[in-house]
């Protein structure tokens, strides 16, 4: 009898103990101000969890900022991060097409690679909403101009002309470069990371284009036979490059619960890749400019499969 009591006693003991120690680790006050953003994620993505696509998209507006609690101060920090890790990224180019580390093709084309993928990953840092694409698509917006302005001779920069054009002619960056600035500034304003169009207008046009040509230049013995002047190995490259890379980034934007991704999201992908890569093998790229031939045909394609 005096061991059934004394058992319950501590029963009834470690039962206050357990309570006491919980309401410290479970107590309803509010969570550290470091730790809220964080939180707000996880119990924002636990809300949106087997919700339809077209619900997902209204609802991220309630997502919250990353910086602070003011979500204008919090996008101009994201946008100093984000500003400052593209301008090192220039600067990297720059320095390298100055020393003629890489042949100017290539060093080309690794700004084109790395570029917008490297902004695309900074998009979480800014807010939901269309004050979250406006500030971002600022970053870009600011290349535009210093393309305008380094095309039309007002502003001299060589080793910045040398990094992105093919000859090294100043006039080259009214075409490509600028093409390449505009598609990224209109992917933010426009579709943002909340649609896969986005997603695959940017990867085609950085991952894939760029690897085509890389690829093609090194690999590319057989040529295509409506067009002599591209390969089927950088046809191919650029397909899977393009569609590697949307498949990562929807991986890493339904991470932060901007997208829902689905089986049939990746086959989306993978048809505005082969389409794009058949638009960019196409003589009329060559005579427009793939950088603006290839994100027209991933944003048109997309609408109808993504």
């Amino acid at each position: 009898m005096a061991s059934t009591i004394f058992s319950l006693s501590i029963t009834v003991k470690s039962n206050s103990i357990f309570k006491s120690g919980s309401s410290l680790f479970f107590s309803n006050s509010a969570p550290p101000p470091y730790s809220s953003y964080f939180l707000n994620r996880f119990k924002f993505g636990q809300q949106l969890e087997g919700k339809p696509r077209t619900r997902l998209r209204r609802q991220l507006t309630s997502s919250v900022a990353m910086f602070s609690e003011n979500p204008v101060i919090s996008d101009f920090i994201a946008t100093a991060l984000s500003g400052g890790i593209a301008l090192s990224l220039l600067r990297l180019w720059e320095e390298t097409a100055k020393r003629g580390l890489f042949d100017q093709k290539l060093n080309r084309k690794l700004v084109h690679v790395t570029i917008g993928l490297a902004f695309m990953l900074c998009w979480p840092m800014f807010s939901s909403g269309r004050q979250g694409a406006a500030i971002a698509a600022l970053i870009p917006s600011v290349n535009i101009i210093r393309m305008l302005l380094l095309g039309l001779g007002i502003w001299k920069h060589d080793a910045t002309v040398k990094s992105m054009s093919r000859f090294g002619d100043h006039r080259e960056l009214l075409k490509g470069p600028l093409y390449y600035a505009s598609t990224i500034t209109l992917a933010c304003v426009i579709y943002w990371r909340t649609s896969p169009i986005a997603i695959a207008a940017i990867c085609n046009l950085c991952a894939g284009d760029g690897l085509a040509d890389i690829v093609g230049r090194r690999f590319g013995s057989h040529k295509l036979p409506y067009n002599r002047d591209k390969s089927i190995v950088g046809s191919i490259a650029m397909a899977m490059a393009g569609f590697l890379a949307s498949i990562g980034y929807m991986h890493y934007f339904s991470s932060f619960g901007y997208v829902q991704e689905s089986p049939e999201m990746v086959l989306g992908f993978f048809i505005v890749s082969l389409a794009a890569a058949l638009i960019e093998s196409h003589p009329l790229s060559t005579e427009l400019d793939d950088n603006l031939t290839v994100p027209l045909a991933s944003v048109l394609v997309g609408s109808f499969v993504l």
